[in-house]
């Protein structure tokens, strides 16, 4: 049966965060003077992952991003002022338009059909909002839900009432919640009881003790997901 209803992470499943982070970080590495950009990438990566656990299980935001640069730096041996780059780095990423390839079109094919698309993101909200219009995905879009906005963070079930609020005809039934990562995506869609799709492009396992309604790793089988009859 046809869904009524999408609602789309934004990193890693629409936006390619992944390229726009990577470019960003590399450039704050040769600015503070570290010559091994891969294991920079390497270590920013581990402690950045460590961080927005903590804020997807309820911790203040704001200090851990400031403190995340500092953190890094300091295990490549470099004493760095954390909230002057995190601001720098906001500003590169309020610029990074990237998309998956292939995004706005399906974006395209499913607003043709009908389904109404929402988003549902964690981040900064003037970021994700600078690059869904940069990337020319606003129009598509008749709700974007920001949990800096919210005040909860996916998997927080309480991150989607704004959605049901604003779509009360939503259900379980006619809505699929998509995104890339389990322990934010798939697992606040559990908890807010809606059905989702694991969007796994990269074939990473599944180490939680949970699983997603259903898995896709290209976006025909997630058209084929929404569109099916």
């Amino acid at each position: 049966m046809a869904k009524q209803y999408a609602i789309f992470d934004l990193d890693d499943t629409l936006l390619d965060f992944t390229r726009g982070e990577a470019e960003s970080i590399t450039k704050l590495l040769k600015q503070c003077g570290i010559t091994d950009i891969q294991h920079g990438l390497e270590t920013y990566t581990r402690v950045n992952l460590q961080v927005w656990q903590q804020i997807e299980q309820g911790a203040a935001r704001e200090p851990l991003l400031e403190q995340r640069f500092t953190q890094a730096f300091n295990k490549l041996g470099v004493t760095v002022n954390g909230a002057a780059l995190e601001q720098q780095y906001s500003q590169m990423l309020d610029h990074n338009y990237y998309t998956l390839q292939g995004a706005p079109q399906l974006l395209r094919q499913l607003q043709q059909a009908g389904v109404h698309l929402i988003v549902g993101t964690n981040g900064v909200k003037s970021t994700q909002l600078s690059r869904l219009a940069g990337a020319g995905l606003t129009p598509y879009f008749e709700q974007v839900v920001i949990s800096e906005d919210v005040g909860y963070a996916k998997p927080d079930e309480r991150f989607f009432t704004p959605i049901f609020r604003q779509h009360p005809a939503l259900t379980k039934a006619n809505t699929l919640m998509i995104g890339d990562r389990l322990q934010s995506d798939i697992l606040g869609a559990r908890h807010a009881d809606l059905d989702n799709v694991w969007f796994n492009p990269h074939h990473r396992a599944n180490q939680e003790g949970y699983q997603p309604t259903y898995e896709v790793d290209d976006f025909d089988g997630l058209k084929q997901l929404l569109l099916a009859e």
